[in-house]
């Protein structure tokens, strides 16, 4: 089994230092930072961390084709590569329609091509290759190429919450990040990364699934809730229809919290309207809380667990409580 961490990238950078610090000591795998719009800069985060670590991999989840050109991503993903070692895996997906639609008022177009374009080009850059591309969204000449030598062909993971992006997990990616919301989701998105392994040859021991949850860890249950639904308000509303059929919701349900949230930037009346129901989105509570539908998890056979913000309402304090309490219950790789 495999262990990783997931931070949203809003809080300041030299506390992503001491956390990648603490989860390099209690036993994780991996560090990853999101890099969402009009936050702090994820490769920015991650030079610092790469910098102040030496055994713990890297990554962004995600950067998007839209805000960031696909040859600036390759640029990031060399250069963070080298920067640590060998040790980041590039990140990517198309990100929120909401987000890129409304706030930036961006085309958000073709959103499985353009990803998958997009894997196609860094893969060729970061293997030092000329990235020729005629595709429906990258025209590239031969003379797009890297001026500088990747070490490496760079690890590449998918986010995904659709079906077809999930499809694609499994036939073009290094690794998968697939949203569960809930925990359990995992059995109904496994069939699409199924056919995408079949449609390329391939089987789960060629990837890396990442079984991505949010959680809030705290002996106090109320606070863990509270951190929680902070997290279910923000983020509630862009949750993609196959996910929120999951729990019996529907985009309606969110727009009081949205419109509380990010319109009239009361947190406050957003957290008081996320219900029970939204609140199983993730998991709230102690490490019991948290074990007894790991379990569940891996009876169904994942091996990474890959644990997302809020974390809980001491963040320190929750990734001591996994590594002491959740990560030695699992056989390692």
């Amino acid at each position: 089994m495999k262990f990783s961490l997931r931070f949203n990238n809003d809080l300041p950078v030299s506390d992503y230092v001491a956390y990648a610090k603490a989860a390099e000591a209690a036993g994780f795998d991996q560090f990853w930072v999101s890099d969402d719009l009009f936050l702090r800069s994820a490769p920015v985060i991650l030079s610092a961390v790469a910098l102040a670590t030496e055994r713990i991999e890297i990554g962004t989840c995600i950067l998007n084709p839209y805000t960031l050109h696909p040859a600036e991503m390759a640029m990031i993903a060399a250069t963070l590569d080298e920067l640590s070692g060998g040790r980041f895996n590039l990140g990517l997906s198309a990100g929120a329609e909401d987000f890129i639609s409304n706030w930036l008022g961006m085309e958000f177009r073709h959103p499985r091509t353009f990803v998958v374009e997009t894997v196609a080009a860094i893969n060729k850059l970061t293997s030092n290759r000329n990235a020729a591309m005629d595709g429906a969204v990258l025209q590239w000449s031969e003379e797009a190429r890297l001026r500088f030598e990747s070490k490496r062909r760079v690890p590449i993971y998918l986010g995904a919450m659709s079906p077809k992006m999930l499809e694609e997990i499994g036939a073009i990616a290094d690794g998968g990040l697939p949203l569960l919301f809930p925990p359990e989701h995992y059995a109904n998105i496994l069939p699409h990364i199924e056919r995408g392994l079949a449609r390329a040859g391939r089987s789960l021991d060629d990837i890396d699934l990442a079984a991505c949850i949010w959680c809030s860890i705290s002996a106090d249950r109320g606070a863990a809730e509270a951190a929680l639904a902070d997290k279910i308000a923000y983020y509630g509303h862009a949750m993609s229809p196959m996910i929120l059929r999951q729990l019996g919701l529907t985009r309606a349900d969110f727009e009081p919290i949205r419109q509380a949230y990010h319109a009239e930037n009361d947190a406050e009346t957003a957290r008081e309207l996320i219900t029970p129901k939204m609140l199983q989105i993730g998991i709230a509570g102690g490490a019991d809380a948290l074990n007894a539908r790991l379990d569940k998890l891996a009876a169904l056979g994942l091996r990474h667990l890959s644990f997302g913000p809020p974390l809980g309402p001491d963040i320190l304090a929750a990734i001591d409580v996994i590594g002491r309490d959740v990560i030695p219950r699992f056989p390692r790789d």
